[in-house]
């Protein structure tokens, strides 16, 4: 049903960033061919070989025959012709018995079967006597070519409209949750932008009780318990990313009230959160504790959302205590500490809600995502099962 074709053996030394597109392992991504950052040749380059008898055109469905892709599939949907390289393989079915699409449909069921084929292991690798021999494909009605070839269409069409259901629900959800970002941080900057005379900007070192750093991991502490218990119940946060920093509990705390952490050092940087009490900070991690006379948690970190955080700059990025003294922030009335309250917590209360209604868009996002795959998967393997066959035969 299926002829193979294995790439030719182009040489990095001669690679372009113009002229013939090469396809790589790199760009078969396990459901499309990539072709943001291919490479390129020119056929002058090459005396011996014939590179341009190895074309791709759109509708091919390739496959990663090595490496850490190996077993991915990638349709090519490209108008511009583009050339095979070696360890990417292109399966040429028979049109008179089997529609491609209806091939790479199938062939996405069949990513486990694909690296065991290989191999597995560290250096997984397929070969082309070994799917022509072993990979199965179920052809309906195969004594009825011309049904055989309706129903593969008809299973194609199914298949293909979840695809595309599931690229405009992905294109509509981004573009809602796009919106809605822009929306908050243009109320956010509203609401935190003050005129003359009704807001002071105060350094961090005044308006907090303590700003001080995480220590170490405390010797009662248990790490890894999924939830506190009455003998450890203070949780323990080694960075700022919210949870995902837990590193444990410990039956003693060292913060007691409602705080700010920043992240202190790496990648995170800057990256700031509310703590509720009672909690132990530990590494990479600066604590504000903000005084409730003038300042309340949660302003404090919208307010600094407002504010350029930065870290020593060369090598690993990091923050100190006296830096963060020194950043300032924007208090309301702060000459009328009852009246900056209140504004504060009208603040507080708008900015939750469009914070809330951002995040629910941001969860709800990937999950809608998944559930429409999961829709998709469900019915791709429900058309794509068959009987098995009494004898056993090859692609």
């Amino acid at each position: 049903m299926c002829n193979f074709k294995n790439g030719f053996a182009f040489k990095s030394g001669l690679f372009k960033d113009s002229g013939l597109p090469i396809v790589r392992i790199t760009n078969v991504d396990g459901k499309d061919v990539d072709l943001s950052n291919v490479k390129y040749f020119d056929p002058s380059d090459y005396t011996s070989g014939s590179p341009l008898n190895y074309a791709i055109v759109k509708g091919d469905v390739l496959i990663a025959m090595s490496g850490a892709t190996t077993g991915k599939i990638g349709y090519f949907n490209s108008d511009e012709t583009a050339y095979l390289n070696q360890r990417v393989g292109k399966f040429e079915p028979r049109n008179e018995m089997l529609n491609n699409r209806y091939l790479y449909h199938f062939l996405l069921t069949k990513a486990s079967f694909l690296y065991t084929l290989a191999g597995g292991g560290a250096q997984p690798n397929l070969s082309s006597n070994n799917l022509k021999e072993k990979l199965l494909v179920p052809i309906p009605c195969p004594d009825d070519p011309e049904k055989s070839l309706a129903i593969q269409a008809e299973i194609v069409r199914i298949l293909d409209t979840f695809t595309e259901l599931t690229a405009e629900l992905t294109t509509e959800l981004t573009s809602e949750l796009n919106a809605r970002k822009k929306q908050y941080n243009y109320y956010r900057e509203q609401l935190l932008s003050f005129k003359e005379g009704e807001v002071e900007w105060k350094p961090l070192g005044e308006a907090c009780l303590s700003i001080s750093a995480g220590g170490d991991v405390p010797k009662n502490s248990v790490k890894g318990q999924a939830y506190p218990t009455e003998e450890h119940p203070f949780p323990i946060f080694a960075n700022a990313t919210g949870s995902k920093g837990l590193y444990g509990y410990t039956d003693r705390y060292k913060i007691d009230s409602d705080a700010v952490t920043i992240s202190a050092r790496g990648a995170k940087v800057g990256y700031h959160t509310v703590r509720e009490a009672k909690f132990t900070p530990i590494i990479r991690l600066i604590v504000l504790v903000p005084d409730k006379s003038k300042i309340l948690n949660r302003y404090l970190n919208y307010a600094l959302n407002m504010t350029p955080i930065d870290g020593t700059k060369g090598g690993i990025p990091q923050l100190t205590v006296p830096t963060v003294k020194k950043i300032t922030i924007p208090i309301p009335y702060a000459n009328d500490p009852k009246r900056s309250l209140v504004e504060q917590a009208r603040i507080v209360t708008l900015l939750d809600k469009f914070d809330t209604l951002t995040n629910s868009i941001s969860e709800g996002l990937p999950r809608e995502i998944e559930l429409r795959q999961k829709q998709y998967e469900y019915y791709r393997d429900l058309l794509l099962s068959f009987p098995k066959p009494e004898v056993e035969g090859g692609v």
